[in-house]
């Protein structure tokens, strides 16, 4: 059973708190890991582009000019793809980019990502992170204070000032517990947990 520091806001190690094996070591799969991040990444996606191709362009219904004698090459419509102002050859149309990604596997993804995270070394856990007033200087010192400059926030609790602080800070990204994801677990060199926060992750990838 993984152990690991709890830490508080003046970085001073106050205790420590044991991780559940079923969360913090299990499998890391690479495989599954890709998998989930690029279903996420493509469940972004709008797929709202949109071209139209010669059967939706205006006008051209009547022949330009006759097929023969004019000297010019036969032309059917203007808006022949061949021709400026008409129809696009097999141009982008609206679609759905959704990619299918199970629950199950959703849940297993993100236990091997909190998995590698502790395994590099690069998961902290703080007891509480209070703000009582907005204020990025200060959110950044208590960074500086802490060695964090690239780093995935998740904590338990809505705190209006904690947010509006980190907001502008580059490399930084705070989440609720229901939002942790993949792909931020990843992009972040470092993880930081509220010591609430990771109960209730842990409560929730253990039911």
């Amino acid at each position: 059973m993984p152990i690991l520091d709890i830490y508080n806001q003046g970085n001073e190690k106050i205790s420590e708190v044991n991780l559940s094996d079923e969360v913090f070591s299990v499998e890391v799969k690479e495989g599954l890991l890709h998998e989930a991040v690029v279903a996420q990444l493509a469940n972004r996606r709008d797929g709202n582009a949109s071209t139209k191709n010669r059967a939706k362009v205006r006008g051209g219904g009547a022949k330009p000019w006759r097929q023969k004698g004019t000297g010019r090459a036969r032309a059917g419509s203007i808006r022949s793809p061949l021709w400026v102002g008409g129809g696009t050859i097999f141009g982008p149309a609206p679609r759905s980019y959704q990619t299918p990604f199970p629950k199950k596997k959703r849940r297993a993804a993100l236990k091997s990502a909190l998995t590698l995270k502790l395994k590099e070394g690069n998961l902290m856990i703080l007891d509480k992170l209070e703000f009582s007033e907005i204020k990025t200087s200060k959110f950044v010192s208590l960074l500086n204070n802490l060695g964090l400059t690239n780093v995935l926030i998740i904590s338990g609790e809505n705190n209006f000032n904690l947010k509006k602080s980190a907001n502008n800070v580059k490399n930084v990204k705070l989440l609720r517990t229901e939002s942790l994801n993949v792909h931020d677990i990843i992009k972040y060199e470092k993880l930081l947990f509220t010591e609430p926060a990771i109960k209730e992750i842990e409560k929730v990838l253990q039911s």
